[in-house]
């Protein structure tokens, strides 16, 4: 009896394989047309059409080495999205080659040094927009000679099936996110700065606003950082 239990538990796995994709921890580089450039840093797998698991999307974000001077590292770094058409994973959407939430990174007037550098990290995905249907938020950041520049964007599929960027939240030197206690709506902690106000003296330091979609568009409140 056991053995037979053992058999039917087997079967109905692999019936399970044949339908349904890997998950985002299970989805692998030969999965991905074309593979996302370099090695991959974080993933994440989304319901942008809110159906089931074989509608989910693949978020990655990955880096590439672009250059080096001693010890020091330099990478381009790559938010990817891919959506699962005709048994393979095909790419959607990248960043930065369609915009988004990265520039390129370029070398500094032939010295052994590129800019900006880059960090990116996956906040989550949530219902922000609409009940049943996820978002991906991706937080990044970019520097030069100075803090830099952070930015939380949010993506959702855009009409013809594409995804791409549905609203960008920057901010000077830092900015953080998370998925709201309600499960709709974002978290930002960052520095305020107001019109006048330096680099390196922010108006109110670890300011915090939320960041809801209401009516058909996106509102902060309260209006610490830049919307775009």
């Amino acid at each position: 009896m056991a053995s037979i239990k053992v058999r039917a538990a087997v079967a109905i796995a692999a019936a399970s394989s044949c339908v349904l994709p890997a998950t985002a921890q299970t989805v692998s580089t030969r999965e991905l047309l074309p593979a996302p450039p370099g090695a991959i840093v974080d993933r994440r797998l989304i319901a942008f059409n809110g159906a089931g698991i074989a509608d989910r999307w693949p978020a990655i974000v990955s880096k590439a080495l672009v250059g080096s001077d001693g010890a020091r590292k330099f990478y381009q770094w790559y938010v990817s999205i891919y959506t699962l058409r005709r048994g393979a994973y095909r790419l959607n959407y990248q960043s930065p080659r369609n915009g988004g939430a990265l520039t390129r990174v370029e070398q500094a007037n032939g010295a052994k040094m590129w800019f900006p550098l880059q960090s990116v990290k996956i906040v989550g995905s949530a219902p922000l927009m609409h009940r049943g249907v996820e978002q991906l938020v991706v937080a990044s950041q970019e520097m030069a000679a100075d803090c830099g520049s952070a930015s939380i964007v949010v993506f959702a599929t855009k009409p013809g099936g594409n995804v791409g960027p549905v609203v960008t939240v920057s901010n000077p030197c830092y900015l953080r996110a998370r998925i709201g206690a309600d499960g709709t709506s974002l978290e930002l902690t960052g520095s305020y700065y107001n019109a006048s106000a330096p680099l390196c003296c922010p108006t109110k330091n670890n300011a915090t606003a939320t960041l809801r979609y209401v009516h058909g568009k996106w509102s902060e409140t309260p209006s610490y950082f830049k919307l775009q």
